[in-house]
C-alpha cells in the first residue's frame, strides 16, 4: 500500500484510526516546548526581588536641588502670607477697639453739646473715625483667606 500524506490513516490492527508519524513528533515537540515555557514561567529565580522597589522610582526619588528651592520659596511665601495675615489681624482688633472708644467719646461729645451747634472737637474726632473705618475696612480686604 502506498504512503499517504494525510495526517490520520485508517488503521489496520483493529484501531480505528491512526495518527501519523510526522503528526505525533509535532505534538511532542509542541509539548516539550509547552513543559519548557511551563517551568520557565514558574522559575523561583523570576519571582520578585524583596530588594527591587514596588514603585517606579520617580514616585519614591528625592526631589532635585531646582525643585526642592521650588517648595523652598512657596513655603517661605506661604509663611510670610500667614505672618502679614496674623499681623493685619492683629491690628483690626486693635483698631476696632479704638474705633468703638473713639465712637462712645464721640457720643458723649454729642450729648454735651447743644441741638444746634457742634464743636471744632467733634468734627475732628468724627473724621478721626470716618478715617480709622476707612482704614478697618482696607486690612479687612488685604487678609487673604480669612475664615
Amino acid at each position: 500500500m502506498k504512503r499517504q500524506d494525510h495526517a490520520l490513516i485508517p488503521a489496520r490492527q483493529g484501531r480505528k484510526w491512526e495518527i501519523g508519524r510526522h503528526m505525533r513528533s509535532l505534538m511532542v515537540c509542541s509539548g516539550i516546548v509547552l513543559f519548557v515555557l511551563c517551568a520557565a514561567a514558574l522559575d523561583p529565580q523570576q519571582s520578585p526581588n524583596p530588594n527591587r522597589p514596588i514603585h517606579p522610582p520617580i514616585l519614591t526619588d528625592p526631589p532635585d536641588a531646582n525643585a526642592q528651592m521650588m517648595m523652598r520659596m512657596n513655603k517661605e511665601k506661604k509663611d510670610d502670607f500667614e505672618a502679614a495675615n496674623t499681623e493685619r489681624r492683629k491690628q483690626l482688633v486693635n483698631d476696632s477697639a479704638k474705633l468703638l472708644e473713639l465712637a462712645t467719646e464721640l457720643k458723649t461729645e454729642m450729648d454735651k453739646t447743644d441741638k444746634d451747634t457742634l464743636s471744632v472737637g467733634v468734627i475732628k474726632k468724627a473724621a478721626e473715625i470716618e478715617k480709622l473705618a476707612h482704614d478697618v475696612r482696607l486690612k479687612m480686604r488685604l487678609v487673604v483667606g480669612q475664615s
